[in-house]
């Protein structure tokens, strides 16, 4: 691998660095601040989903410091690089909840496919890796979905484009079902 070609791959895992661990934060902020008939079950559903996407930024972090790059783990590094805002929820119904995390989780796994199709060529380690992480990372999504699907297969956030309207959408559907 050429010096150019292992900073720009440096680059990519340090945005998905910064990913995870707002993923990890956002996790324990749900895991927080669920409440409702669901809520143990979200609440307990969570840690795992915790516990390995922290496992997962921590693989990257240790990809980067192989490939002589600097990982950055700091918060402000984090806030200063992101390009997404933080997660819009705070106190809410387990539903509501699951409804604006669907929607962080396809930003998340929609950016890590992109970094694996850009290490197809350059970096087949690196892909391999990102590869296993998606792997969790739709796994943990499906869990999420199980909670938003009707019997065939309507997403009851299906069209949402914001987690508060993901939210909603998923909080009205459960309030009119018997």
């Amino acid at each position: 691998m050429t010096t150019e070609v292992g900073r720009e791959v440096i680059a990519l895992l340090q945005m998905r660095l910064h990913s995870l661990n707002d993923l990890g934060l956002t996790l324990k902020h749900i895991h927080w601040n669920v409440v409702g008939p669901h809520f143990i079950a979200v609440h307990e559903m969570l840690d795992p989903q915790v516990d390995q996407v922290r496992s997962m930024a921590d693989d990257l972090a240790e990809r980067i410091s192989t490939l002589g790059g600097e990982p950055q783990g700091t918060p402000g590094a984090l806030v200063a690089d992101r390009a997404w805002n933080d997660y819009s929820i705070g106190r809410a119904e387990a539903i509501e909840h699951l409804g604006a995390l669907n929607l962080v989780y396809t930003e998340v796994i929609k950016d890590h496919r992109a970094a694996m199709q850009a290490t197809e060529e350059s970096d087949p380690v690196t892909q391999d890796m990102l590869i296993e992480q998606l792997r969790g990372l739709e796994l943990f999504q499906w869990f999420v979905r199980a909670h938003l699907e009707s019997s065939i297969g309507q997403l009851s956030t299906a069209g949402a484009s914001t987690e508060t309207a993901a939210a909603s959408q998923a909080g009205d559907r459960a309030r009119t079902q018997p």
